[in-house]
């Protein structure tokens, strides 16, 4: 299986302390290219994340954000900090006894700092909930890609198959193309009254033949096609293998075009170009 590396994935994760969302997204990149926006603190996760990333992931440039919210009405246990408050009271009443004025209030006492204070909630125990949940984020995001990048393949493989027609097409008229040739090479002679001795004239056929012979280029087209079907089926990280066939097939469409003495040879070998153009599109977003 291929993959996209252009790709996207959320998930929302509802527990007693809150709510917590994951998103992955990602396009292409030469290579693996991995960036964070978390929470401040939830900053400690970002070298696990990146490694667990680059475990799955071969290129493209991934862009990775949690969105943290705490749940107010999940306060821990709050717990009275006696000796304080008891210290506090005495003091109050101490200053309430000299001013001759006044009262206590016992709120002002609990408001402060140190005197009531609530239970913090466990970090390790939302942080264990939240990595296995963006475990879960990134299978969804590597299936997207697998979905895509099966979609991708379907396209190249169409590509492949147009390549493969116009290389039949091509060897196809080849030998009408040479007849042909050689039929208004000679029709130029006569109308010159140019007469060539048998052996002159078989070294010019010789030479034309050589020259509009693309027999060796349709045969390395064929092999290509062979191969980037191979590679396709392989799966896996193959947008670099892919990319230099491109280079490959574009190398022997040009020499077909340069080889060219008839309209439609020209126009093969620019329909080739087009179609290798449309599968290089398509490869520069697969891994």
């Amino acid at each position: 299986m291929i993959y996209s590396m252009t790709a996207f994935a959320r998930r929302e994760l509802k527990a007693e302390w809150g709510t917590a969302i994951w998103e992955i997204r990602s396009v292409n990149q030469r290579f693996l290219e991995t960036h964070f926006r978390l929470p401040e603190q939830f900053r400690g996760m970002e070298p696990v994340l990146r490694e667990r990333f680059r475990k799955q992931l071969q290129r493209g440039k991934v862009e990775c954000a949690l969105r943290f919210k705490t749940n107010d009405a999940a306060v821990g246990k709050l717990s009275l900090n006696q000796d304080l408050a008891k210290q506090l009271l005495e003091a109050a009443n101490w200053v309430q006894s000299h001013a001759q004025s006044g009262s206590v209030n016992p709120v002002d006492i609990l408001s402060w700092p140190g005197v009531i204070a609530a239970e913090e909630t466990d970090m390790n125990i939302i942080q264990t909930e939240m990595m296995a949940e963006f475990d879960l984020c990134v299978k969804d995001f590597i299936q997207a890609r697998a979905t895509e990048g099966e979609a991708l393949k379907i396209l190249i493989e169409q590509r492949i198959e147009g390549i493969e027609q116009e290389v039949a097409t091509v060897a196809k008229e080849m030998p009408t193309i040479v007849e042909w040739q050689k039929d208004k090479i000679l029709t130029r002679f006569k109308e010159a009254q140019v007469e060539l001795e048998p052996t002159r004239l078989e070294q010019e056929m010789v030479m034309l033949a050589q020259k509009v012979d693309v027999a060796e280029e349709l045969d390395r087209l064929n092999c290509h096609i062979k191969e980037t079907r191979k590679i396709l089926n392989k799966g896996g990280a193959v947008g670099r293998k892919l990319d230099f066939m491109m280079q490959e097939y574009n190398r022997e469409a040009n020499t077909l075009g340069s080889k060219s003495i008839r309209n439609d040879i020209t126009q093969s070998a620019v329909e080739l170009k087009v179609l290798i153009e449309q599968m290089r599109e398509q490869i520069q977003n697969i891994e």
